[in-house]
């Protein structure tokens, strides 16, 4: 009797093991799955964040993008995510660096590169020492500028990643523009180049082709900047990019009239203010009415400067810019004094003081 009594215990003790046995596995399991549950639920606000962050600064909305991938980067730091920190390190400095923050675009863009290293994301390494680089050299540290493109280019040729090598290459040659080495950036300026137009990256090939004939231009080689001028400008018109159109018309104008071709760059700049005013582009219309009147001028045909002169104050008035109209005031007031036409030279002169 005792005996099966000791056994029933022995069950029911038995009995009550098991149940805690069993009991305490599931409410740990729930926990995990809660745990994983809630971790997956931040994970995908945290990329829904990120993303939205990436789409704003692709539309050249950097502030609202500052704004996302802020809130994305405390979520990943949250969870211990540092590819997703990494990630967001490098787009919140490149949002700084568009925005012209250049120290807080270098702060963000060393913290990930010191992730990128450390998960040896080097496709993204790439891209955050041309970010760094960028901001140096608007900080004029010219040669912290060019270490980091030289680290971008070693790397991108690595990999073989040849949208990353033409980039290095584009920004090694604006340092090298900007410290005033101009042969040197033209010699990177070519090689980006030939990369653009074998991928045929056409947007990239156009600001390349402005760098090439900006560096020329610079040295003094006019007719060569003219002839990359010229390449950008059937480019841009392939494109059917008006704007960027009427910006390669502006260089077409100003360096035909550096080397002395001032029919040409009249006529460059007559197109570039009929293109303008197609557009209903006050500040570019405004820009090529001076410069025509400055080209006219230059060759003494003052009663056509005036003219331009007189066009640019109209469109002065329509921009409501108080410093434009006192600028056109003051040239047509010089005009008419080159033509002898001082009582019109003192009228302008009144209206200025007004």
């Amino acid at each position: 009797m005792n005996h099966r009594r000791q056994d029933a215990g022995q069950q029911v003790l038995a009995g009550a093991s098991v149940g805690r046995e069993t009991l305490l596995p599931e409410s740990w399991l729930d926990a995990v799955e809660l745990d994983a549950a809630s971790y997956n639920l931040r994970k995908s606000e945290a990329d829904q964040l990120l993303k939205q962050g990436i789409e704003h600064q692709q539309h050249h909305q950097d502030q609202q993008a500052m704004t996302f991938l802020k809130q994305a980067q405390a979520l990943y730091w949250e969870l211990n995510d540092i590819v997703g920190q990494e990630r967001t390190l490098g787009a919140l400095g490149l949002s700084c660096y568009n925005l012209g923050d250049y120290p807080m675009s270098i702060d963000y863009s060393r913290r990930s590169l010191n992730l990128a290293q450390q998960i040896e994301n080097y496709l993204s390494t790439v891209k955050v020492l041309g970010t760094l680089g960028n901001a140096y050299r608007h900080l004029e540290d010219y040669q912290q500028s060019i270490d980091f493109q030289e680290q971008s280019l070693e790397t991108a040729r690595q990999l073989h990643d040849r949208r990353g090598e033409m980039a290095a290459l584009n920004n090694l040659g604006l340092a090298y523009k900007a410290a005033g080495e101009h042969q040197q950036a033209i010699f990177y300026e070519e090689q980006a180049l030939e990369i653009a137009q074998e991928l045929q990256e056409v947007n990239i090939e156009a600001q390349i082709l402005k760098n090439l004939g900006n560096a020329h231009y610079a040295m003094g080689n006019h007719q060569q900047a003219i002839g990359y001028y010229q390449e950008r400008l059937a480019l841009a018109r392939r494109l059917g990019d008006r704007r960027l159109e009427g910006q390669v018309l502006k260089n077409l104008g100003t360096a035909c009239y550096s080397m002395g071709d001032y029919d040409l760059a009249i006529q460059y700049n007559q197109e570039r203010m009929n293109l303008a005013k197609s557009l209903k582009d006050y500040p570019a219309e405004e820009q090529a009415l001076r410069s025509l009147a400055v080209f006219y001028e230059g060759i003494g045909q003052f009663t056509k400067a005036l003219d331009c002169y007189e066009q640019r104050l109209v469109v002065t008035q329509a921009l409501q810019d108080p410093r434009l109209q006192k600028q056109a005031l003051e040239d047509l007031k010089r005009t008419c004094y080159q033509l002898g036409d001082f009582f019109r030279a003192n009228q302008y002169a009144q209206r200025m003081g007004a």
